[in-house]
């Protein structure tokens, strides 16, 4: 959540008041964070009463690859899963343009983040992911995964050479290894739908209900849904897991954590006997997907304010931990 992409109130205040019913723009402040987007938390005074949205310029996205992201948040926040609404125009639209690019505005989720997550907050995700797959099951759109095989395919030739010998070897034969696996019969008969993709700690907000106490901690929601696409449920479970059961030395998975996790999504959604085969390869798969990302990045990186890359190297530790499973 970079800004590549800067907005000051006064370019939106007489769109927002004219083309929306969310009142008057009042502030107007960039997001820190990821690097994809230019995003913005937007206040707006309705009636006396202060409103919280997010704007959101897409810098990658084009517009025709937008609605599926979007209607995909609307279709399951209908569902009741905590997800950012987007906001319709008068027109009833939800895409738009800004400063030549496609924008949109979506509801603020409450809460915050828990980058030290305990057990409990990985068994919340765990629920509600899998809340999340079945409520998609009806969406009719599909788009597939854009940073899937196809894109680890081209984007790691243009990587290479910034790495060392030992690294370059990892890659091509991790790279190798997912080949197959995505050309396998097993990987065929695993469950796909609706995936988030990116289900990171950072996308998941926890309502505190104003309480410094964590043990009052109930979800407030799954945010940031650029990265989604049709892809199988397990990969967005493994996704998940690597980020979420950390163990202490940031590289191994947290038994305990992991546990959690996967017995609450599991308790809603269970796993078929292909998915429980086909977990360490989607494990390493979803550890691949990442270090390729963050080696782009960070290798062939683009000017924006307020963006500092991802370590790769924090993946490729990941991926090494999976390949020993």
């Amino acid at each position: 959540m970079a800004v590549f992409t800067p907005i000051e109130l006064d370019d939106i205040s007489h769109w927002i008041s004219e083309d929306f019913n969310i009142g008057q723009a009042c502030e107007i402040r960039g997001i820190h964070g990821g690097i994809e987007n230019s995003n913005f938390f937007l206040d707006t005074i309705q009636s006396g009463k202060k409103q919280e949205y997010v704007l959101t310029i897409f810098e990658r996205l084009s517009a025709q690859q937008l609605p599926y992201y979007l209607e995909l948040m609307r279709h399951l926040a209908n569902k009741g899963i905590p997800v950012p609404k987007p906001i319709e125009n008068h027109k009833r639209e939800i895409l738009f343009s800004l400063k030549g690019k496609p924008a949109a505005i979506v509801s603020k989720l409450p809460g915050l983040s828990r980058l030290q997550p305990e057990a409990k907050h990985c068994a919340m995700v765990g629920e509600m992911l899998a809340k999340m797959h079945l409520a998609g099951k009806d969406f009719v759109k599909t788009q597939e995964n854009l940073r899937s095989l196809g894109w680890w395919q081209k984007t790691i030739p243009l990587v290479l050479p910034h790495l060392s010998t030992a690294q370059k070897d990892l890659l091509t034969h991790e790279l190798a290894a997912q080949e197959a696996f995505f050309s396998s019969v097993a990987y065929d008969t695993i469950p796909q739908g609706a995936c988030h993709c990116d289900l990171f700690r950072d996308n998941v907000l926890f309502d505190t209900q104003g309480s410094t106490d964590t043990s009052q901690d109930q979800l407030g929601g799954f945010f940031d849904f650029y990265f989604a696409g049709t892809d199988k449920w397990l990969f967005d479970l493994a996704v998940t897991a690597n980020d979420w059961c950390l163990a202490d030395n940031k590289q191994d998975l947290d038994p305990v954590r992991l546990d959690a996790l996967m017995n609450a999504y599991q308790a809603v959604r269970p796993l078929t006997k292909e998915e429980q085969a086909s977990w360490p390869l989607m494990l390493r798969a979803a550890a691949l997907r990442f270090w390729v990302s963050r080696l782009w990045d960070f290798y062939l990186p683009r000017d924006a304010q307020m963006l500092t890359p991802h370590d790769p190297t924090h993946f490729e530790r990941i991926l090494l931990s999976r390949r020993s499973l």
